[in-house]
């Protein structure tokens, strides 16, 4: 039963930094969600998170997608840095950011070659099609640019 309970020298430090760069790069990423919120709420005509709140179902539906997209685009750059701690993080929080910019002016672009005027979408009581088109591009485009990340 000794033998069972014995551990490696050195098992809790080795554990003790693997949770600091759990909670480090659980930061980054939380960091980086509320970015990609900002940048997508900051890029849309109207206040995103007001209309979210007041359970406009079209601007949950992008905003829903939108985040989830941008969860893509941050795992993504996690998941692919290697090396030591300190350049991981630092390599995720660039790749993040860059990923996210290249995201929200992509779906942008969207809206504006297919002409649809997301505003009015947003705004609307009633669930619009055109709703489901900027999410589905949300996250194909968060798709695309978490793969370019790799």
């Amino acid at each position: 039963m000794t033998a069972l309970l014995a551990l490696e020298p050195g098992f809790f430090s080795t554990v003790g930094r693997g949770i600091g760069a759990i909670l480090l790069y659980a930061l980054i990423g939380l960091l980086l969600m509320l970015l990609g919120f900002w940048a997508i709420d900051l890029t849309t005509p109207g206040k995103l998170n007001r209309m979210v709140r007041d359970g406009l179902p079209n601007a949950v539906i992008v905003t829903a997608a939108g985040m989830v997209s941008m969860a893509l685009i941050v795992v993504t750059a996690i998941w692919s840095v290697s090396g030591a701690l300190a350049e991981g993080l630092l390599a995720s929080l660039i790749f993040g950011l860059v990923g996210i910019i290249a995201q929200v002016l992509a779906v942008r672009l969207l809206e504006w070659v297919t002409g649809i005027d997301i505003g009015a979408v947003l705004a609307a009581p009633d669930v619009r099609p055109q709703a489901w088109v900027v999410a589905a591009a949300h996250i194909g485009l968060g798709l695309v640019v978490a793969v370019a990340i790799l």
